[in-house]
């Protein structure tokens, strides 16, 4: 039930960005872009308090229930962002490029990767406070070991993403 929830959240957030953006540039309507963009967050309210009430119900730990602390860590670092690229694709403003060579471009990708540490400092969090909510470590191993997913997942980021241009920088084209 929390994969489908969490794909139900994935899709309601790209139809709640893009129907809040055709409010405000097709339609013109600034306030009903507001409101249906303030409905972006209230998907993430809603994922995280059906996993949390699975697993209060007594449903053992699963992939998906880590998956979504996951889901949720990485919306809330990284989700305005992703608005705000496609508010100025739609407005047909210029977004803010990244550095493309040199010694810029690795500062630019470990304050990426650095957004990425905190968004699993978030994840981490979530997931402790799904195991304190169970308080049955056998029953929530499958969110403790998203805690190696994690490591994983930040440590081959960083070999091949800032450490790698910070090694062998980017040339100019």
């Amino acid at each position: 039930m929390i994969l489908w929830l969490i794909v139900f959240c994935e899709i309601g957030f790209w139809i709640f960005l893009f129907a809040g953006l055709f409010a405000r540039y097709q339609l013109k309507k600034e306030r009903l872009s507001r409101i249906i963009l303030l409905c972006v967050p209230m998907l993430d309210i809603i994922l995280l308090s059906a996993t949390f009430i699975d697993l209060k119900n007594g449903v053992d730990a699963t992939f998906a229930h880590g998956l979504a602390a996951a889901y949720l860590g990485f919306t809330i670092v990284f989700g305005k962002e992703v608005v705000s690229w496609a508010d100025c694709k739609m407005s047909g403003k210029a977004t803010q490029q990244a550095p493309l060579f040199g010694f810029s471009y690795a500062l630019y990708e470990w304050k990426v990767w650095g957004r990425g540490i905190l968004a699993c400092s978030i994840t981490a969090c979530l997931l402790s406070l799904g195991i304190e909510l169970v308080g049955q470590p056998q029953r929530t191993e499958a969110l403790s070991d998203w805690y190696y997913i994690l490591v994983s997942m930040m440590v081959f980021w960083a070999v091949f993403g800032p450490l790698w241009y910070t090694v062998f920088p980017k040339k100019r084209c």
